[in-house]
This record gives structure tokens, C-alpha cells and sequence, in this order.
């Protein structure tokens, strides 16, 4: 019974798509490093802790929204079979994976440093106050790209004991990166949302206007990488790494049209990982190539 609860709760938080904002929080951590004064082994423990933190923030900001949700999933065809609605967990069986995932965030911030720990709750506010925001803004897509924003800002912070406004060009990417790609796959929910009065951006702009500002939420993301490379006065390896995004996100757009969505799970899942982890290898190699010029 422990396992099967087990599996269906690592299901209804989508556990794998952590890939999404980990590798980003990974990458500002490792920035952090790259400006000296610590040694590598200082930085692989807080780098055990800053997954720790990471996979308890978005798991409990999942199983929060799946919570806040249930109802609004129950009456949405595409959102119904999720393990709420269908009646596979409980609400209090989530409430309680909250507040234990919630917990495992602030002891992971209490271990990083104190700066860390003073600002996670407001850290945990802006994660569980994105699934208020469809019910009241169509910018609830940029809302949700900031919760994973503050990620590589965080891991930086987690590194430093402070912040350094240069990493906030990985925040804004990332802002507009995941913005981006929510603005695509809420395209499936147009008349569901139309019919319920929820706002986003396709039902406001349709979904020809939504799939257009997407492209330009991408096109944002990569200005504001190569902002962050030429501030940090980061190598070739990292210039790759946002050409390769670059062309991922250009195929990502290319599979969703106005009067096809029948790919949008592709676009979504498959390339948004891909991006997520091909950025933090070009840029965890560009990073290590020059560790000799560590302090």
C-alpha cells in the first residue's frame, strides 16, 4: 500500500519533470562557484543540499496546486483522470505530502546558510500563489516562469550567502523560458478555459496570438542568456550552449500550430527537457574548462 501510494503521489507531482528547473538552480550554483573563494568540496555539499531544497519546493508547490485544482480538474476532460479528481489519493493524503515537502525546503534552506532560510518562505508564497493566479490574471503564465526563476537566484544565494544582481539575467531567462512553453501547452485548455472563465493568454489573444507571444517570450530568454554570458565573461562552450537552446526552442515551435496541438505534449515534455539539461552541460562544461581561474 506504501509503495502504490508511493508511485501515485511521484505521479500526480510529475517527480520527473524536475529536470525542468533543476539544471538551471545546478548552473547558478555553480556560477556562484566560479567567482572564487570556496573549494570544490564546500561546494558539492551545498550542491546536495540545494537539490534537496529543489525537489522539496516543487514537489510541494505540485501536490499544492493539485490540491487548489481538484475541482477545477474534475470538470476539465484532458484533467479529470488525475489522481485527485479519479479518487487515487485523498485531499489530506496531499495536504499531508505538503506540508512534509514544505518542510523538507526549509531544512535544506536552514543548512545552506541563514540569508537562505530567512527568505524561503517567501520563496514557498510565490510557488503556492501561482495556482491562484488563473483564477483572476492572464500573466499567470509569467507568474509560474518567476517561481522557477528565482531557482538559479536562490542556488546563487545558497553558494554566496548573498545575491548578486548579474545572476537575475538567469532569472529573467528562465522566467521567460518557462513562460514561454506554459503559454503553449495551456493552448489546449482554450474552450475548457473560455467556458470556465479562467484567464490565459490563449483564451485573451486565441490560440494564433498565444503561440505568437510564446516565440517572443523564447526570443527573451535568449537575449537575456547572452546578457548573462557577456556579464560573467563566460567562454564559447556557453555561447554553444545558448545556439543549441536556440535551435531546440525553434523546433519546439515548430510542432504547435494554431489548428494542430496534436504535438504540444512533445513540444512540452521532450523538448523543455532536453533545453533544460543540454544549457546546464554547455554551461557546467564552460565553467569547469576555466576552474583554473577560480581564486
Amino acid at each position: 500500500m506504501f509503495w502504490k501510494r508511493l508511485r501515485f503521489t511521484l505521479e500526480m507531482i510529475r517527480f520527473e519533470h524536475s529536470v525542468f528547473a533543476l539544471p538551471f538552480a545546478l548552473t547558478g550554483a555553480l556560477l556562484a562557484w566560479r567567482e572564487g573563494g570556496l573549494s570544490a568540496a564546500q561546494v558539492w555539499w551545498k550542491l546536495l543540499w540545494i537539490v534537496i531544497a529543489m525537489v522539496g519546493a516543487r514537489s510541494a508547490a505540485m501536490a499544492f496546486n493539485r490540491v487548489v485544482d481538484a475541482d477545477i480538474d474534475a470538470r476539465n476532460p484532458r484533467t479529470r483522470s488525475r489522481h485527485l479528481p479519479a479518487g487515487l489519493l485523498s485531499r489530506g493524503f496531499a495536504w499531508g505530502f505538503v506540508i512534509i515537502a514544505a518542510a523538507a525546503f526549509l531544512l535544506a534552506a536552514r543548512r545552506l546558510n541563514t540569508l537562505c532560510f530567512r527568505l524561503a518562505p517567501v520563496a514557498l508564497g510565490i510557488v503556492f500563489f501561482y495556482s491562484f493566479t488563473k483564477r483572476f490574471t492572464s500573466f499567470s503564465h509569467l507568474v509560474l516562469g518567476f517561481a522557477l526563476g528565482i531557482a538559479p537566484a536562490a542556488a546563487w544565494i545558497a553558494v554566496r550567502g548573498s545575491l548578486d544582481p548579474r545572476i537575475l539575467w538567469l532569472t529573467a531567462a528562465v522566467t521567460f523560458w518557462t513562460a514561454g512553453f506554459d503559454v503553449i501547452y495551456s493552448c489546449q485548455d482554450y474552450d475548457f478555459d473560455r467556458r470556465e472563465g479562467l484567464f490565459s493568454l490563449p483564451r485573451v489573444l486565441g490560440i494564433a496570438g498565444a503561440l505568437r507571444v510564446a516565440q517572443l517570450l523564447h526570443v527573451m530568454m535568449i537575449a537575456c542568456l547572452l546578457a548573462l554570458v557577456f556579464t560573467l565573461h563566460l567562454g564559447s562552450l556557453a555561447l554553444a550552449g545558448v545556439a543549441a537552446i536556440a535551435g531546440l526552442l525553434v523546433y519546439e515551435h515548430s510542432l504547435v500550430k494554431p489548428a494542430d496541438l496534436s504535438r504540444v505534449n512533445a513540444a512540452f515534455f521532450t523538448m523543455n527537457g532536453y533545453v533544460s539539461v543540454l544549457f546546464f552541460v554547455f554551461w557546467a562544461a564552460d565553467i569547469f574548462l576555466h576552474a583554473s581561474n577560480i581564486r
